[in-house]
């Protein structure tokens, strides 16, 4: 087998950026950068918040070629936490979307029919991550517990200490560009579906996911952090009024999320449920058919007048499934039953 060779124009990085001043983070560390951006540097986004645990970790995965799983309930933003590091970073940065469709061939490559001279001749076209492989890029693999198990194995060589990978169509062994980074997303840990809220999760492998070198685990912000995030996105709510109507709308998904640790229902609202609530509230100039249209119809009909309930707590307000509630309670009493 031959041993391959990174691109000759890949180059890494050219310049020393610290942590502090480009992260907000209070760390005396400095780390490798590029001066420009190119095509493949993702667009940095001014209202992030970044989470400081969870960022030192993807840095380390950037400055010591660490591999990093980021692992949290859905609307955490994982993917965007990896994304924004690497905007600042001005480094190239790419997602693979894995599902249960993805082969072994979208990954690695497949001979394919090409007209060359007027003539139809077949040559390998390799697959993603070759591709980033030669090349100073940080390869992101979004759904890692969604990916097909037999097809994961693919991968792992990749995550040992040298990361080569063998292309068996080619008999050629692919040497990673210094600059090559891997993370991962997840919303388990590789334990499949236990709380029936993520379908298609798939058990993973003990040996692979013990490969990854750093496992982070991020959690929802701050109330005030993510009420600023939803502000930044939906300027119109910058007065007392529109402030004070965020704050509610952070404080129902709040609520949410603790009716979901403890049970109580089977979704929660994200983040980015709350800014599609806020930018519905302008739509339609009431919180209360926002609401319905953005969070609650999405719920089971048996847990709406909970969720209304959690409206009601906020806002003041009361919602017709509210009332459902308190029938279904009376109800069960005069039938001598515990109310729910």
């Amino acid at each position: 087998m031959t041993t391959a060779t990174p691109p000759p124009d890949a180059a890494g990085p050219d310049t020393t950026v610290a942590v502090k001043d480009v992260f907000g983070i209070d760390s005396p560390l400095t780390i490798r950068a590029f001066r420009e951006p190119t095509t493949y540097v993702p667009e940095a986004d001014p209202a992030y918040r970044f989470q400081p645990d969870v960022t030192l970790a993807l840095l380390a995965g950037f400055a010591r070629n660490r591999r990093v799983l980021v692992q949290g309930l859905h609307g955490t933003g994982k993917s965007s936490h990896v994304e924004q590091v690497a905007a600042r970073l001005n480094w190239p940065c790419i997602r693979v979307n894995l599902d249960g469709h993805l082969s072994r061939l979208d990954l690695i490559g497949r001979d394919a029919v090409v007209l060359r001279d007027g003539q139809q001749v077949t040559e390998f076209r390799e697959g993603i991550v070759p591709w980033a492989l030669r090349r100073p890029m940080a390869l992101v693999l979004d759904e890692y517990d969604a990916g097909r198990p037999d097809v994961m194995f693919v991968l792992q060589r990749m995550l040992e200490s040298d990361g080569k990978l063998t292309l068996l169509d080619r008999n050629e062994v692919v040497a990673p560009h210094p600059a090559f980074r891997l993370f991962a997303t997840a919303n388990t840990v590789g334990l499949g579906n236990l709380n029936g809220l993520y379908h298609g999760a798939q058990r993973l492998n003990h040996a692979q996911i013990d490969r990854w070198h750093i496992v982070a685990a991020l959690d929802h912000l701050p109330a005030a952090e993510e009420a600023a995030i939803v502000r930044s996105r939906v300027p119109a709510y910058g007065d007392e009024r529109g402030r004070a109507m965020v704050d509610a709308m952070v404080a129902v998904a709040a609520l949410t999320r603790e009716g979901f640790r403890a049970g109580d229902l089977s979704t929660l609202m994200s983040p980015r449920t709350v800014i599609t609530w806020a930018e519905n509230t302008e739509l339609f100039g009431d919180p209360a058919p926002a609401f319905r249209l953005s969070f609650l119809n999405k719920c089971d009909e048996a847990e709406r007048p909970l969720v209304a309930e959690y409206f009601q707590r906020c806002f003041d307000r009361e919602l017709p499934e509210s009332h459902r509630l308190t029938a279904t309670a009376g109800a069960a009493t005069a039938a001598g039953e515990p109310a729910a």
